[in-house]
């Protein structure tokens, strides 16, 4: 299955009346081809996009911005001059993809190897054609039969562009490519442009990064066969020190690729901002044989006027809207339970039965059992690749205890690992050749487990196979699939001795683990999937073509998730983000927070319970059942609605408070936290935004208090410049409001 078909496939939605090509004007809604000046020119959305072809017959960089007049001129491509001998012009000249040749100093968008030794390469455009929503541009080697499809593909919604490219082999002889990106995004010369990124590790994910961007690159990249908990592949570019949440403009990006990547931030010698991404050359090779074709990732760009946040809710509703499986209407996420602290590797019929008992008295609508059922799996050590329902703890199969959660008004989800193997499993007895190593080198363990070399296709046939039995003979609605562990030693010894052919392995496995996914949802529409990765490791654009959510990070203490849910949300939709409940004190800093914390915490996204539930009493039974319910009513609006961030809980502030609005602007949630009242100050005074401001909102409490002079109903215009009080004191507290648009609750009553 092509990488491009499948990150692509939401957007063939996008496609309008299909245009010739030729050397006439072409006219879509949203793409024209000047043939006059040479100019291609996207508008969406309010954002105008536009390049041409120079004197030289470069594809050019010209604007990327507000939208201008349709009929204003753009001033046509021109090469810069260049500055003295030592920065030529094909070096200064922001170009739309360059290949690595003619004097080229900064980040290439392309770098090949011929057979003959050559490694020079010079793009210039040789034809386009126009789909609707899509443009092709083909560019050619000045004297190779190497060409580059340059693809544009605009959603006209939210204006973000996918940009990919798709390298063609027309020469006679194999060649070998290595550095490729998907797209080289520019932005006009200055040197008041701040980056935005996100950085973490396993239980620290999504820490948000802003600096001043200066001369020189700066790299954010993962090269561990996965997307990585180090960096993830999102970036946003301000300009100007007086942005904030709702002011300023913005550009952003994001790579859809689920292994190893990088995005380089450049500013080069004249001062341009340049953006590349793709896959991550490090240890990267790709052999192209005679007629052979090589298709990048998927690289989605925006623009933003309204700041951050703007560019964070622009993303959201791509993501909802044509990304996800589900688009573009996706469907709530349910609250699940999952057995895996209660239980650890111990589960069995009966315990996982009384668990789920337990899980629907509060209102759980998914079970979810974790690791432990298969194989000879009693703890880390063993069991890997052995895909079969241990038969001691589980005698008669799955189906009693699935028949039991049904009779419970739950639906039924399952853990699995499909990319691992421990060495101490039957599967790895029989093949120990199935794993990424190099011969006679040792093979590096982590959690006492090997990666499955899914590049394979006899191990891509066996994951296959072993997940659709599953999901056959089971009613199963949901997979939490896990991988965790980064690769060592990405060795492929049986395509032969060639590196140039072993490196392959880092798009190929890509493309068979994304080959899996697709089958699976295909042949059973109706299961549903999480992508987990010891936490937030594997979580990106690609990989949410396929799934349905994603489990930002292992660490569930409530205080910390306020922070790495904030920053994932920059990137990514709170509707795929799943929050779990734990016991407390939480295992990560021995912090302990009342119940309540903890759900609101958790509510901010797609709820989960994951307590021992056999340690709760009567209390914490009766908090969880309420506030599961209060969670029903809001979370068409916290999943899919517009999320505004009040105060930010990045810096170590004390105060955190986030709101999210309907997107018919009937409803909004306010969820306040605060970590420890001193010196007597109060909670900072709250101004809304987004709503409708001559709308009546009757405010609600989830839970906690207003100010005693809180209005009970009043305009949006009031909420929003009047603002409200918050009754928060002493430490680890937090409340949440339901605002509602009074007529309505009025009607319906």
């Amino acid at each position: 299955m092509k990488i491009q078909s499948i990150a692509l496939k939401v957007l063939i939605l996008l496609g309008s009346a299909i245009t010739t090509s030729g050397a006439v004007a072409q006219i879509s809604s949203s793409i024209r081809f000047d043939a006059q000046t040479k100019i291609f020119r996207i508008d969406a959305a309010g954002i105008t996009y536009a390049f041409g072809v120079n004197a030289q017959n470069q594809l050019q960089s010209i604007y990327w911005g507000p939208q201008i007049g349709r009929d204003d001129l753009l001033r046509g491509p021109a090469a810069n001059a260049g500055v003295a001998a030592f920065d030529p012009s094909f070096t200064t000249t922001p170009l739309e993809y360059a290949g690595w040749g003619a004097g080229l100093f900064v980040e290439p968008a392309l770098k090949i190897s011929f057979p003959d030794g050559n490694r020079d390469l010079v793009l210039q455009y040789a034809s386009h054609s126009i789909e609707g929503n899509k443009l092709t541009v083909t560019l050619r080697d000045t004297s190779r039969d190497l060409f580059v499809d340059v693809h544009y593909h605009v959603d006209e919604a939210t204006g973000i562009i996918a940009r990919s490219s798709s390298v063609i082999n027309r020469t006679h002889e194999p060649l070998v490519i290595e550095q490729i990106a998907a797209a080289s995004w520019n932005l006009s010369p200055g040197t008041d442009y701040f980056l935005r990124y996100l950085t973490g590790r396993w239980a620290g994910e999504d820490t948000l990064q802003h600096q001043k961007i200066l001369p020189g690159e700066t790299i954010l990249e993962s090269r561990r066969g996965s997307t990585g908990h180090q960096n993830n592949p999102w970036f946003a570019i301000e300009r100007g020190e007086q942005t904030d949440e709702d002011f300023g403009e913005v550009w952003f990006g994001a790579l859809a690729w689920s292994g190893s990547w990088r995005i380089t931030v450049e500013q080069d010698q004249v001062r341009n901002i340049r953006i590349n991404g793709g896959f991550n050359p490090f240890d990267f090779a790709y052999s192209l044989k005679p007629g052979e074709k090589l298709e990048s990732p998927v690289f989605y760009g925006g623009y933003s006027k309204d700041g951050i946040g703007g560019a964070s809710r622009l993303l959201h509703h791509f993501e909802l809207s044509r990304v996800l499986p589900q688009a573009p209407n996706p469907r709530p996420r349910p609250v699940i339970y999952n057995s895996w602290e209660a239980t650890k590797f111990a589960v069995n019929e009966t315990g996982q039965e009384a668990l789920a008992e337990k899980a629907a008295r509060i209102g759980v609508e998914r079970f979810v059992m974790d690791d432990g059922w298969f194989g000879q799996r009693k703890d880390d050590h063993a069991g890997l690749g052995d895909w079969y329902v241990n038969p001691q703890k589980f005698p008669n199969g799955f189906k009693p205890m699935i028949d039991k959660v049904h009779s419970l008004g739950m639906d039924f989800g399952l853990w699995v690992e499909p990319e691992m193997v421990n060495p101490d499993s039957d599967l790895y007895r029989k093949h120990p050749d199935w794993v990424l190593n190099f011969p006679g080198r040792a093979r590096s363990e982590s959690r006492n487990q090997l990666v499955l070399n899914l590049a394979r296709r006899d191990v891509r046939d066996y994951v296959y196979k072993f997940l659709d039995q599953l999901l056959s003979e089971n009613d199963i609605a949901f997979l939490k699939w896990d991988y965790n562990r980064n690769w060592s030693e990405p060795g492929w010894p049986a395509v032969g001795a060639s590196s140039d052919e072993q490196k392959k392995v880092y798009v190929a496995y890509i493309e068979n683990l994304y080959g899996i996914l697709g089958e699976l949802r295909a042949k059973h529409p109706r299961v549903e999937i999480e992508s987990c990765s010891g936490g937030g490791g594997r979580v990106d654009l690609g990989i949410l073509t396929l799934t349905d959510e994603v489990w930002p990070s292992d660490n569930t203490d409530p205080f910390d998730r306020l922070r790495i849910q904030d920053g994932f949300t920059y990137a990514y939709t709170p509707g795929v983000m799943v929050a779990w409940v734990t016991d407390s004190p939480n295992w990560v800093n021995n912090r302990t927070t009342s119940l309540n914390y903890r759900f609101l915490s958790s509510m901010q996204g797609s709820l989960g319970v994951g307590a021992n539930l056999d340690t709760w009493g009567p209390a914490d039974f009766e908090t969880a059942k309420t506030l599961i319910a209060a969670y029903k009513q809001i979370r068409e609006t916290v999943q899919h609605g517009s999320l505004y961030r009040l105060i930010s809980p990045q810096g170590g502030s004390e105060y955190s408070a986030t709101e999210s609005v309907s997107i018919d602007k009937q409803q909004a949630v306010l969820f306040a936290f605060l970590h420890s009242s001193q010196m007597g100050y109060p909670f900072p005074q709250i101004r809304l935004r987004g709503l409708n401001p001559t709308t009546q909102y009757r405010v609600t409490p989830i839970s906690g208090a207003l100010a005693k002079e809180t209005p009970a109903i009043a305009s949006g215009s009031y909420w929003m410049r009047h603002g409200l009080e918050v009754n928060l004191k002493g430490d680890m507290q937090a409340s949440a409001f339901k605002f509602e648009d009074n007529s309505a609750v009025h009607s319906s009553n």
